[in-house]
């Protein structure tokens, strides 16, 4: 019985696509940085006091009030029911105004969903919505199923072919998700549709996605009344942690399950062939993951989204034609996801690092990643690397094979410098890269 992981376990498809092979060779990447604000909303005017007149100088009892003032021979005189009209003619034309323009602006800003400001520029949530020493999956799942949505996209050609789940990331109506939920339908810019808890249905659009990371961002701008959920970190989850996972597995909305943390830095490659793999430094649960779970949230007991879950590994069992889950599923850490998702909201696309070589991601004995080849002009090439050369350590951490090399790498981010422990002839060295970087 063999172990394979999926990484389209979250697309419920009406027809199902024969997986490929694996490359023996895997280019060598990894991921980062870098434009528009959040957009403004109307104002309706307030209603202001009367203006200050000043204190008058009573009429003593029995003396009579002065005559009013006339206006000079000559001149006619302005009706009094003249300057009301003007003034409320003069507040309509402005709240009209205002209203056009700001349309204008709104329809400039929603054509791309972009923030020039990238995730500083929105408004996330951070703070727990629970009591660390919460231990109630009932409260996790009624803080957090409002900030869950259901994602219906085009697959195969067919509006609604592909189910899976999301995540609601600030108040300017940006979603979290998995790319390869969306990714058939944005071959053709086919329909995207958001379901909240209520069944709510709005129409999303993608701002931009990233193949390598398996993530993307939608833009919702009528589901601005969402509650976005609360960002933890997975840095400091256990293992045997309790976590819940939510989503919409085998298109069955607002789905809870709960398990534990299994594993940490768990390295996972996902996708159909060389083309479209994911490389995923993973969060390890038994918490019941299914097709159409992918894209939606991995929470930990204070309601915070620690990742995204992304992945399952079979055995080559199915449940109706799909694979099921055998407690073994993997999330993208919420710390990637903040890197990519700012990258995206900044600029609509998502780089990842690269040194300029290929490893070999087939058999390995679990000593390290052997170089295959090394591009010229690189930053594996200006640092010294040579083919054959068995990659062991990726700044002091242990590297076991050519998938974990590249999830090593693609941790940091372009321009950041990278220590490689690299054994040559049986010499053992250390060799220094700055890392460069691709849009993906």
């Amino acid at each position: 019985m063999s172990l394979r992981v999926t990484g389209h376990d979250g697309v419920v498809s009406h027809d199902d696509a024969p997986p490929s092979g694996a490359e023996p060779t895997q280019p060598l990447p990894v991921a980062p940085p870098p434009p528009a604000g959040p957009a403004p909303s109307w104002v309706p005017p307030t209603t202001q006091p009367p203006p200050y007149v000043g204190w008058q100088q009573p009429t003593p009892f029995g003396a009579q009030p002065p005559p009013p003032n006339r206006p000079p021979a000559g001149r006619s005189r302005v009706p009094g029911w003249l300057w009301p009209v003007v003034c409320v003619l003069a507040l309509v034309l402005g709240v009209l105004g205002g209203l056009v323009g700001g349309a204008a602006y709104e329809g400039l800003r929603d054509d791309a969903g972009t923030v020039s400001g990238g995730l500083d520029d929105v408004d996330t949530v951070s703070e727990p919505p629970l009591e660390a020493d919460n231990g109630s999956i009932a409260a996790v799942a009624q803080k957090m199923l409002p900030s869950t949505v259901q994602i219906i996209a085009e697959y195969d050609g067919k509006a609604g072919g592909a189910t899976g789940s999301g995540f609601v990331l600030d108040r300017q109506g940006h979603v979290i998700t998995n790319n390869h939920v969306v990714s058939d339908a944005a071959k053709d810019d086919g329909p995207i549709q958001v379901v909240d808890q209520d069944g709510n249905r709005y129409k999303a659009t993608i701002v931009g996605r990233s193949p390598v990371y398996d993530l993307a961002v939608l833009y919702v701008p009528k589901a601005r009344g969402l509650s976005p959920a609360a960002l933890g970190t997975s840095r400091r989850l256990v293992v045997g942690e309790g976590v819940v996972a939510i989503g919409s597995p085998l298109g069955l909305s607002s789905t809870v399950t709960a398990g534990i943390v299994s594993a940490l830095h768990r390295p996972v490659t996902t996708g159909d062939s060389s083309n479209d793999s994911s490389y995923i430094n993973a969060v390890q649960t038994d918490a019941a993951i299914n097709p159409g779970n992918s894209g939606g949230p991995l929470v930990n007991l204070q309601a915070q989204v620690v990742g995204v879950n992304s992945a399952i590994a079979t055995t080559g069992g199915s449940i109706g034609g799909e694979s099921g889950s055998i407690g073994v599923g993997f999330a993208i850490p919420i710390e990637q996801v903040k890197i990519t998702a700012d990258q995206i909201l900044r600029t609509g696309k998502a780089r990842y690092p690269i040194i300029g070589a290929k490893v070999q991601t087939g058999e390995s004995d679990g000593t390290g990643a052997t170089v295959d080849s090394v591009g010229s002009g690189t930053p594996a090439a200006d640092g010294g690397l040579l083919k054959g050369d068995l990659i062991t350590e990726v700044d002091g951490a242990r590297v076991t094979d050519g998938i974990a090399l590249i999830v090593a790498i693609r941790t940091h981010q372009p321009g950041e410098t990278v220590k490689f422990t690299v054994v040559r002839d049986g010499d053992e060295r250390t060799v220094t890269l700055k890392l460069d970087g691709e849009v993906g």
